[in-house]
């Protein structure tokens, strides 16, 4: 059996039992996306926020790095400090062009024998020829594992109780972005903290024909099985970026708002430095992405304008919005004019027909 076939089994196994647990997919039928939900949206939000909540986080890119410059060859063309990490460590950043702007939204992790990239759907093969067009003699090589694995997200506040009962992992000792190993049918998951809710969060990784049986261990831990619908909410909560839609090439990497995060300042030369360092050393970005939150169950429309508390100076773009499930109220990122980038700051979205409503900004 090919991958191509291992991966095609795989999803269909979990994709049959979402059914069966009542899962409602987005229109198309499109075999490549998750559920939206499982019919009970304000359910799952619940869950999530308040014990344990699974989903499907399908098409994450995987990329792997072999040999033995791979660490000091991938520190120069990202913006955290990979030279520093260990077997088990990790940690976010963005792969950027000389003049500092963002390709891509990364998280890295270190085995002993290799380095694995984690990023969003679609971003593999930009990112395989970015980094390939720059090997010239270092000994790397680049393996794009994305049809290989496949990925799950548990997250709320029993998150680590259920992957430890699931595969008798460790994972309430896991540091933000670092990593731990079960085994599942003789086959190696693993269990990296990540920051993609506010409550902890673990992304669960394995090949992808037993993608389902892990869906249906976590699953009998009690987490609720939950879908993109409500895991947009839980990331805009948290102030988790996608890539091409909240923040893109058009931005630098200090406007994404995640530098203690994902930019380390101290770690010397890499492709777009000299940019980022010069705008540190200014002090601040002229504007920034931020969360807001909106008293209204009706989410603005992405692309519409945000102004100022009196409604007259614009001073940004919604990026993502979600209704909260079950509560009259929503959520959304923007980039923000600096002087709007404050939590606590009343700003105005405009609306269809002229229509305006306020929102406070929030940055967890």
């Amino acid at each position: 059996m090919d991958r191509t076939s291992r991966t095609t089994t795989g999803r269909d196994a979990l994709r049959e039992m979402q059914q069966q647990a009542g899962a409602v997919f987005p229109e198309g039928d499109d075999a490549s996306l998750g559920p939206l939900h499982f019919d009970d949206p304000a359910g799952e939000y619940k869950a999530a926020v308040e014990r344990c909540a699974v989903l499907e986080l399908p098409g994450r890119a995987r990329i792997e790095l072999t040999g033995g410059d791979r660490a000091s060859f991938l520190h120069n063309f990202c913006t955290n400090d990979i030279n520093r990490l260990a077997a088990g460590e990790g940690c976010e950043a963005f792969v950027t062009s000389v003049k500092g702007r963002i390709l891509g939204h990364i998280f890295v992790g270190a085995d002993t024998d290799s380095l694995w990239i984690d990023s969003g759907p679609g971003s593999d093969e930009f990112l395989l020829a970015h980094l390939d067009k720059y090997l010239i003699t270092e000994d790397v090589e680049l393996h794009n594992r994305t049809g290989q694995f496949g990925s799950l997200l548990v997250c709320g506040p029993d998150a680590a109780k259920c992957v430890d009962n699931a595969l008798g992992i460790d994972a309430g000792g896991l540091a933000m972005c670092h990593h731990a190993s079960g085994v599942l049918d003789e086959r190696t998951v693993t269990a990296t903290r990540v920051p993609f809710t506010t409550q902890p969060s673990y992304l669960l990784t394995v090949e992808s024909e037993l993608l389902a049986r892990l869906w249906e261990m976590v699953a009998a831990t009690d987490a609720q099985p939950t879908g993109s619908a409500v895991f947009d909410v839980l990331r805009i909560e948290a102030g988790m970026p996608v890539y091409g839609r909240d923040i893109s090439e058009e931005q630098i990497a200090q406007e994404a708002g995640r530098n203690e995060a994902a930019i380390s300042f101290t770690k010397g030369c890499y492709l777009g430095q000299e940019p980022i360092a010069r705008l540190d050393a200014l002090g601040h970005v002229n504007r920034e992405l931020r969360g807001l939150r909106i008293e209204s169950e009706s989410a603005p429309e992405i692309g519409a304008k945000v102004f100022g508390e009196t409604g007259e100076k614009e001073v940004g773009s919604i990026t993502s919005s979600a209704a909260c499930p079950g509560e009259e109220r929503s959520v959304a990122l923007a980039l923000l004019r600096r002087e709007c980038t404050q939590p606590g700051t009343l700003v105005t979205i405009g609306g269809a027909e002229g229509e305006r409503v306020t929102a406070e900004v929030f940055w967890e």
